[in-house]
């Protein structure tokens, strides 16, 4: 059973299931029979008579509203399932089968009906979550512990840079998220830069927590500025006691950023880098990223553990063809974030052993 898509709890058939059928059984060289629903009867009775060796897969959950225990009408109105519903739902899951088996990692840290295995008295991990398991829940990591945190708003990464202060020996901050940083503990004058006034406010936290932790961070000292944010646009690179002028804005990290970021990330034994450096969905300010992106290839070829997390530092990962030189790619927003904010995740949770 799965889900795909957000039909909030219709049947909207372009999100059946039922081209993953005939795309299993090319897959799987075996019989693949699929169910139009995922609860009732013909489920049921599909279920307990299904040939040896063979698949059965149900037809989307989250056609059905207690899946999710909430979605809309078929007017676009926002309803909810009855606490009823939504038992009775879990219940009739739990009748298809004798072991619940989790392995949608992505989807764990939502605490819908499918992922809690209610009623089953064995429910475990399957090979991919717990192989995402294995890497994010950072136990003991190789020292020294690198995190690489970059993208735009302090608000968005409190959370994950304050659980990895209790795990990382090194933190390098790039992206929008520096110059508020900066700014923040130096002063230094960041022009149009993006500043994140609402996180400015958790910085000193987490600079003092860093302190007391023996955490070094790591900040930009030059950058690449612009005047506008475009291909097109006047390009210079500026040092961090110049600051950034007034009309520009600083979209990338220089050149001495980045051989110093490289000396941290060639001492470092375990990397784990979420967002990019500099506006990289722009050729003309994305040489920060890809350098670093190199680098840390190199470092994975030297028996180095990396791992890049959420869509937007996979996603440039894939698009320079760097995605066999890292040993983890995990490109959803969701439960890999949330684990590395210290977050239970409902799906984990409920597992009676991973």
């Amino acid at each position: 059973m799965s889900h795909l898509g957000r039909p909030r709890g219709n049947r909207d058939m372009k999100y059946t299931l039922e081209p993953v059928a005939t795309e299993l059984k090319k897959l799987l060289h075996t019989q693949v029979k699929f169910v139009e629903d995922c609860v009732g009867p013909k489920v049921k009775l599909a279920c307990k008579n299904i040939p040896y060796g063979s698949v059965l897969l149900l037809e989307n959950l989250r056609f059905h509203l207690e899946e999710e225990g909430k979605g809309v009408d078929i007017q676009g109105k926002k309803v909810e399932a009855s606490p009823d519903a939504i038992t009775n739902f879990r219940e009739a899951l739990h009748t298809l089968g004798d072991i619940y088996v989790n392995d949608a990692f992505s989807a764990a840290h939502l605490a819908h009906s499918s992922m809690l295995g209610e009623g089953f008295s064995v429910r475990v991990g399957g090979l991919l979550l717990k192989k995402e398991l294995e890497y994010f829940a950072l136990h003991k990591p190789a020292k020294p512990f690198l995190a690489i945190i970059g993208g735009t708003r302090v608000t968005d990464k409190v959370a994950l840079i304050e659980n990895l202060l209790d795990k990382a020996d090194d933190i390098i901050i790039g992206g929008g998220l520096a110059y508020t940083f900066l700014k923040q503990i130096k002063g230094t004058q960041i022009g149009d830069s993006f500043f994140d006034k609402a996180g400015a406010k958790a910085i000193q936290h987490l600079v003092g927590k860093a302190v007391n932790n023996g955490v070094r961070i790591h900040l930009p000292e030059d950058f690449v500025i612009a005047d506008e944010m475009a291909e097109e646009a006047n390009v210079e690179e500026t040092s961090l006691s110049k600051g950034v002028p007034k009309g520009w804005m600083a979209l990338d990290i220089g050149t001495k950023s980045i051989y110093l970021f490289k000396l941290v990330i060639e001492r470092s034994k375990t990397i784990i880098w979420n967002g990019s450096l500099g506006m990289s969905e722009l050729e003309t300010f994305s040489k920060g990223t890809k350098e670093i992106m190199n680098v840390v290839g190199a470092a994975t070829a030297k028996g180095v553990i990396t791992i890049l997390v959420g869509v937007e530092i996979t996603s440039c990962c894939v698009k320079w063809g760097a995605e066999d030189k890292v040993n983890h790619l995990s490109p959803e927003d969701g439960a890999n974030l949330e684990l590395l904010e210290g977050k239970v995740l409902p799906g984990i949770s409920a597992l009676s052993d991973w």
